[in-house]
């Protein structure tokens, strides 16, 4: 019986037709624990239904076998994560995308510098113009000393001009104050001319009341003949 049925078992396999290999990884070893193909089996399996391979690695087919039947390991490669079995070929899956560009970061503002902040302080000047005797005319030198004045005022917020007129003790008080007060006149009317607005300016005459130097020499009752100016006004300064 024993060689009856390795007969058999050579013909079963005959008529399956020649059975042949592809390369695969480990299966079942060939033994001799083989049975006959089940019916429409696409390969030769052992008693424990495992597909058969020989010494090589190699998987026997059937005369069943179509490529539908087609088992990875034995008629297709094995691929190795993370490709994929796609139509008998290992393919590996696409690189995945480039990290989107983002937008570099804003560059910070710079910290704002707080403005100055302006404040006001005070401001005088002071100037003399001189007189002929018995005379309310501008001489050229107090002409030259007001217009440097008047140069002066625009650094400043003009607050006040005061101009005071004096004379020397030659006359009587009350024509020496009249004429003290003609002098004064006669400097505001010169600052006006330079664009000094007339509110801003006040007179006052002394007459011979508050002389500066002496009266019984020629030239101190020069020095007399005089008007006073003073200007008081503010100027803008920056304060960190």
């Amino acid at each position: 019986m024993n060689k009856l049925a390795t007969l058999m078992l050579a013909a079963t396999a005959a008529m399956a037709g020649s059975a042949f290999a592809q390369s695969a990884p480990p299966y079942a070893p060939l033994t001799t624990d083989i049975q006959a193909p089940k019916p429409n089996s696409a390969y030769l399996q052992d008693s424990r239904g495992v597909i058969v391979r020989n010494p090589n690695g190699l998987c026997w087919r059937t005369g069943y076998w179509t490529p539908a039947d087609a088992v990875p390991g034995c008629d297709a490669p094995l691929c190795v994560e993370p490709e994929r079995l796609e139509n008998g070929k290992c393919v590996a899956p696409p690189p995945p995308a480039p990290p989107a560009e983002t937008a570099p970061a804003p560059t910070p503002a710079p910290t704002p510098v707080p403005a100055p902040v302006p404040t006001s302080e005070k401001v005088s000047y002071s100037a003399d113009a001189f007189f002929d005797f018995d005379k309310a005319v501008l001489k050229p030198a107090g002409k030259a000393s007001l217009d440097d004045l008047v140069s002066k005022l625009k650094d400043i917020n003009l607050e006040v001009i005061i101009a005071v007129g004096h004379t020397d003790s030659v006359g009587t008080d009350a024509y020496n104050q009249k004429l003290s007060v003609r002098r004064a006149e006669a400097v505001k009317s010169y600052l006006q001319g330079k664009g000094v607005e007339s509110t801003r300016i006040y007179t006052e005459g002394k007459g011979e009341k508050q002389p500066v130097a002496d009266n019984g020499t020629d030239a101190g009752r020069a020095k007399n003949r005089r008007v006073e100016i003073e200007v008081v006004g503010t100027r803008n300064t920056q304060q960190q």
